[in-house]
């Protein structure tokens, strides 16, 4: 994501698991496939991001953070202050403006709770495991991943945010001892961006050179920030939308604190250790602005639900080969709709690898940092050793969204290579007016599957010929010989080839007995 500054609730965060509250978590079934039509049923299920959880004293109703501002008796000093402080989630709709229906989660942008002193805007939400105790790991290099969305709701300056980040599965507990709360309350964020306003990290209050924000009454900064790879599957609204790998470079394997110019803030963005700009492929960006956006005169209609499947290529088509490419199709009201084609200097692209991004930085003249900190290649390591998914809606009190589906910087002309990446006016996107225009905008997520590539989406593939009880006829071999047999077999997916295969073998070995 090109910027994090999310707006949380007014009381935040903590390392200790509280009970003050009830913190059950919403169910969200998911499912894991392996080829079309045969996909096993996850029990998996949310939890909110702490940052926006309840921060209060341990076992008593007396807040640790309030406002912008920590409690200078509760955190003295950063590891005090986690031990004094308990996280309570409480309940996730009436609250957090976040509910599930089935397969389906829907995040409301605006939510006054019956106990809260301010209400609550967007959220962060991450994906558990079927135990409950654990983020669901996923590992999706030579691998697809399809949900469906809504984002007929969201207007210019919302982004309704689905991704994956480089966390740790227990949420860094079994690191940092005094993190007593890890994934059941939504413990251990990080990404690209290395962002400062998470109040708890490494298992320590963020609380040294706490600034608060200028213009979010709820958040502030402190002196470290947390940085990860970061796999932007899908920034939308209902105007535009972008797909955006963010690598780290080696200094930076999982969750990692940073500090100065590792983090890469302000004038030191291009010497961080993580790609802040990442390769994005934002269809609008690459010219081509009749692909996405609400009305049946786009490809991609936004005032209807959709289903967006995302698909990671390796260099030789299996799990060990280095991460190549990232493609993309739509499905809407039963047609497949394959992602544009565009020319980027001289040369055609309709997915992202490292030509694209290569050519992209040289003709927006854009700094190449993604290349510099390895690449595709770099973001596939990441993807090895598993991330965590991330559903969030969220504005963005630093530019207001404009990178995602306005022209940006607004300083440059708009018929500038790059600068147009959407419809949306510069004027757009203003937090508080969306606060108060927009307070019902919703985004949805549902129909969660991964799997091997093709598994998804599409038919079910036909089941393999039955064996029969006995040695068949002659006829049990179909085609009337072994190469006819495999000739018959279809050639994908892999898994329903290698199988035909064997049952042809078997079959025709009987049949040639007889």
């Amino acid at each position: 994501m090109f910027q994090t500054c999310a707006l949380a609730l007014s009381v935040t965060l903590a390392q200790q698991p509280g009970n003050l509250k009830n913190n059950e978590h919403p169910a969200l079934p998911s499912q894991l496939c392996t080829a079309p039509g045969q996909c096993t049923p996850q029990e998996t299920s949310i939890t909110l991001d702490g940052n926006w959880m309840w921060t209060h004293k341990v076992g008593q109703p007396q807040n640790c953070y309030t406002g912008d501002n920590w409690d200078q008796t509760l955190c003295p000093d950063p590891v005090t202050c986690a031990q004094n402080c308990a996280l309570d989630g409480g309940d996730y709709e009436s609250t957090y403006g976040i509910s599930t229906s089935g397969n389906t989660m829907s995040l409301k942008f605006v939510t006054k709770g019956p106990d809260s002193p301010a209400p609550n805007v967007g959220s962060r939400s991450y994906l558990l495991d079927p135990s409950g105790e654990k983020y669901q790991m996923f590992k999706l290099k030579n691998r697809e991943f399809s949900f469906d969305v809504d984002v007929s709701t969201l207007p210019c300056g919302l982004n309704g945010a689905l991704y994956f980040v480089e966390m740790d599965e227990d949420g860094g507990m079994s690191k940092f001892p005094n993190n007593k709360a890890g994934p059941k309350y939504g413990t251990g964020y990080c990404d690209a961006q290395c962002p400062h306003d998470i109040k708890f990290i490494n298992g320590e209050a963020n609380i040294k050179n706490w600034t608060d924000s200028p213009n979010d009454p709820s958040s502030g900064t402190g002196f470290y920030g947390t940085c990860c790879a970061e796999m932007d599957v899908w920034e939308s609204n209902s105007m535009a939308q972008a797909v955006t790998p963010h690598c780290c470079d080696d200094t930076v394997i999982g969750q990692t604190r940073c500090s100065g110019e590792q983090c890469g803030d302000g004038d030191q963005r291009e010497f961080g250790a993580c790609d802040k700009d990442g390769g994005d492929l934002n269809p609008y960006r690459c010219g081509v602005t009749n692909f996405y956006g609400s009305g049946s005169t786009f490809a991609v209609d936004t005032s209807q639900p959709f289903t967006v499947v995302t698909q990671w290529h390796t260099t030789d088509g299996t799990d060990s080969g280095d991460l190549s490419e990232i493609r993309r199709f739509y499905v809407q009201n039963g047609k497949q709709i394959p992602s544009p084609t565009f020319r980027i200097g001289g040369q055609s692209f309709d997915s992202v690898n490292d030509a694209f991004v290569n050519a992209q930085k040289t003709l927006f003249n854009d700094t190449n940092a993604f290349e510099k900190r390895g690449g595709m290649a770099q973001m596939g390591k990441a993807m090895d050793r598993g991330m965590v998914l991330v559903l969030s809606l969220w504005a963005d009190y630093a530019v207001n969204m404009l990178w995602l589906d306005s022209s940006y910087p607004p300083t440059k002309p708009a018929s500038a290579p790059g600068v147009a990446r959407g419809p949306c006016a510069t004027t757009s996107g203003d937090p508080a007016t969306l606060i108060q225009n927009n307070p019902d905008a919703t985004v949805k997520y549902g129909n969660i599957k991964w799997g091997a590539i093709g598994s998804t989406n599409g038919p079910p593939a036909p089941p393999a010929p039955p064996s029969p009880p006995g040695p068949p006829p002659p006829s049990g071999c179909p085609g009337g010989s072994l190469s006819a047999c495999i000739g018959l077999c279809p050639s994908a997916p892999p898994i329903v080839y290698k199988d035909c295969v064997e049952d042809c073998a078997k079959r025709c070995s009987v049949a040639a007995q007889e």
